[in-house]
């Protein structure tokens, strides 16, 4: 049976938050757990949308904290699917922070990668959709992504 297939645009999600109070440690800079959080929903949504059933978040393989976010920062957490193996695929999810004295400016905060396995109802991993890149981007964000699955699979017994 032939998989089918979507294309990056057709499952990407934002979220957007206000960070508060709560959402911060002893520093007054976003707490990383919650931020951590907030992208594996992120990246969950992604996966769901793509492969079109329940997924499980298999490894966070890169997550790169690149500058801080403070206390009434606008935070945009977006994911995208960069790379879909048989029963897996590959989330990046990129955090830009707007700050009160510059709302024109995006600051990149963090980076993301994440792997999302597709599951029926009794937990077990299912087929998903191929990935169809359109741009040049996308087209090397996949290649990438390959790249790394093949590395993830000659050092990690596991996967």
């Amino acid at each position: 049976m032939e998989r089918s297939s979507k294309t990056v645009t057709m499952s990407r999600a934002e979220q957007v938050h206000i960070i508060t109070p709560s959402d911060v440690n002893a520093s007054y800079t976003l707490f990383g757990g919650m931020l951590m959080q907030w992208i594996d929903i992120v990246a969950g949504v992604v996966a769901r949308r793509h492969s079109g059933c329940e997924v499980r978040t298999a490894a966070v393989d890169r997550l790169d904290f690149i500058a801080p976010a403070y206390i009434n920062d606008i935070v945009t957490i977006a994911g995208r699917v960069t790379f879909v193996g048989t029963t897996s695929m590959e989330i990046c999810v990129d955090t830009f922070v707007e700050r009160m004295s510059c709302p024109d400016e995006r600051l990149h905060v963090n980076r993301a990668l994440l792997t999302m396995v597709a599951v029926d109802k009794d937990g077990k991993p299912v087929p998903v959709p191929q990935l169809t890149p359109e741009t040049e981007a996308e087209k090397l964000d996949y290649e990438a992504g390959m790249n790394r699955r093949a590395l993830r699979k000659r050092t990690q017994q596991f996967y």
